[in-house]
């Protein structure tokens, strides 16, 4: 087996990661995940203030710190923090070895910025063999933009086992291993429904390990005397996570999801086999970045009685103040009846504006909304000051042929190595969503939160947001198959009930999948939404009260 661990599942992680990976035990590659859509354009705003950055600068410090420990064990270090910017930071990693007195070897794989004269940035997600030509020419440190998350790990394992393109079975396994620990803990038990039955609590979850073998089946794992815990369940809420419809379509393999088999293989142990791989479709994604707009945001508190009039009273003063375009109120109600404090009996009323016009979006609006302070209803206060607007990036994706991309991989000579696009391909038919017809269980029903029978998680995709729940036994599948329809989803979640939204089913997951289409607007960086990115989406459900079958009883995955 190659033993690939991750050390970083988004810009900001664990700064410590890389080091207690390292030093926690036996590795042959770490890899670290920077880039997600929103840190697509964090980088895109940084290269337009200096041409030589675009590239995930933490990593640098966090390299200075551990790539001797590194070179000394022999473990190659795969990322994707070169952003858009791979060659810039590749030069200045070699830099740091210079300095540091270190024999490091870095190569780089490029190819997926495209020229969009009218985009801040667009790339192409590449596959994994550019990754694999840099590992056998010998690099030590291997940086890329940006490729799929998964081809992190499945890079790797290509280099081990020589897979070719048409060893699909073994590539789809190798991505089910890379999209478990592209996001880091979060399948170790961070961000984990059930987070109370952990032996730490959840306190300091470890980082994990991909155990990857040569037919491509992998145990996921963590070093010994981490927190946190890999089970079942763990690794089902990290495969639920930002995923669409059973078919996970890649650069180089479609993934059928549909066919993984988890089972507990020890303490901290699960094996995860029977992946099925279908040729890859003929065409790359590509995330494209935008400046959307100015933004700025006033949030008022409202106390006591007549909140919604109260709420209604400033939504017409604000409009009369800045006219209407782009404006947009969020009423929470925080308050509780015959509340003791004044928190306790507070509802936020949340006032944004988008323009295109910074300076409509700036002072003009949030200084109309500090000017109400002793002109509108009894107890008027904000919790923010006047301030200028911010700009906001649009992210939406297209698609390019997989031909039209010129894939490379510089060895840490400078060779320069053309990545040929995949033989064989196919056009991937679409995902029948599962309109379940069939009647919950019957018998005796109680009261009780979703959440005491059913797991969840849930995350973004640019406007739209995926949710996936999971049943805790194969009883409880049963009911949660037959019982969460998209007509029950948006009565659970009203926000959910004008949008299009599409199910799925996972059985071997004990599971189904929403996608949620338009629930983040025009995406992340532009969204107004209290949880602009769903991650809290999965909690809000399981929180709903409703009537759960009393023969399904609550407790941990057999």
């Amino acid at each position: 087996m190659i033993r690939i661990g991750n050390a970083s599942g988004f810009y900001g992680d664990r700064f410590t990661a890389w080091q207690e990976m390292l030093d926690g035990g036996e590795l042959d590659v770490l890899t670290g995940d920077y880039l997600a859509e929103l840190t697509m354009l964090i980088l895109a705003r940084d290269r337009l203030r200096d041409p030589d950055l675009g590239y995930a600068r933490t990593f640098l410090r966090q390299l200075e710190t551990c790539l001797g420990t590194a070179l000394e064990r022999g473990v190659r270090i795969v990322t994707n923090a070169g952003g858009l910017n791979p060659a810039g930071l590749a030069a200045a990693i070699t830099a740091l070895a210079v300095r540091l007195g270190l024999p490091a070897r870095v190569g780089y794989v490029e190819g997926d910025a495209l020229q969009r004269p009218d985009a801040l940035s667009a790339n192409a997600y590449l596959g994994a063999f550019g990754i694999a030509a840099c590992l056998d020419g010998g690099a030590d440190v291997v940086v890329t933009g940006r490729v799929t998350d998964a081809s992190l790990v499945v890079g790797p394992a290509i280099a081990r086992y020589g897979w070719g393109r048409d060893d699909l079975d073994e590539l789809a396994g190798a991505t089910v291993a890379g999209h478990l620990v592209e996001c880091g803990a979060q399948v170790t038990g961070g961000n984990f429904s059930f987070f109370t039955e952990l032996p730490d609590g959840g306190h300091r979850p470890g980082f994990p390990i991909a155990e990857v073998h040569a037919d491509g089946s992998t145990v996921l794992t963590k070093h010994a005397g981490t927190g946190g815990a890999v089970t079942v369940e763990t690794v089902t809420a990290q495969l639920l996570y930002e995923i669409g419809g059973p078919a996970y379509l890649g650069p180089d393999v479609v993934t059928r999801l549909d066919t993984v088999m988890l089972r507990q293989d020890g303490p901290d142990r699960v094996r995860v086999s029977g992946v099925r791989g279908t040729p890859p479709p003929p065409t790359l994604k590509v995330g494209v970045t935008n400046l959307g707009g100015f933004r700025n945001s006033m949030t008022f508190v409202l106390c006591g009685l007549d909140i919604e009039a109260k709420a209604a009273l400033v939504r017409g003063q604000v409009e009369e103040a800045v006219k209407k375009d782009g404006l947009e109120f969020t009423l929470a109600r925080t308050d509780h009846v015959d509340a003791a404090d004044t928190e306790a009996a507070s509802a936020l009323l949340h006032v944004h504006l988008r323009d295109g016009d910074r300076t409509r979006a700036g002072r003009a609006f949030s200084a109309a909304a500090v000017e109400l302070a002793l002109a509108s209803y009894p107890g008027c206060t904000l919790t923010t000051l006047p301030g200028d607007a911010t700009p906001y990036g649009v992210f939406t994706a297209d698609a390019t042929p997989q031909d039209a991309v010129a894939h490379v991989a510089v060895l840490p000579d400078g060779q320069r190595v053309p990545i040929a696009p995949p033989i064989r391909t196919a056009a991937v038919p679409a995902d029948e969503t599962v309109p379940y017809d069939g009647t919950a269980l019957g018998g005796p029903t109680r009261r009780g939160a979703l959440g005491e029978l059913v797991g969840a998680r849930s995350g973004d995709k640019g406007g739209d947001a995926n949710l996936g729940v999971w049943a805790r036994t194969d009883t409880g599948y049963a009911w949660l198959r037959a019982w969460l329809t998209v007509e029950r989803l948006a009565e659970l979640l009203p926000e959910t009930a004008p949008l299009s939204v599409r199910r799925y089913e996972l059985p071997n997951l004990r599971a189904v999948n929403f996608v949620i289409e338009g629930l983040l607007g025009a995406g992340v960086a532009a969204s107004t939404r209290f949880d602009p990115q769903a991650k809290a989406l999965g909690e809000l459900l399981r929180a709903r009260v409703v009537d759960l079958p009393a023969e399904v009883l609550p407790g941990r995955a057999r």
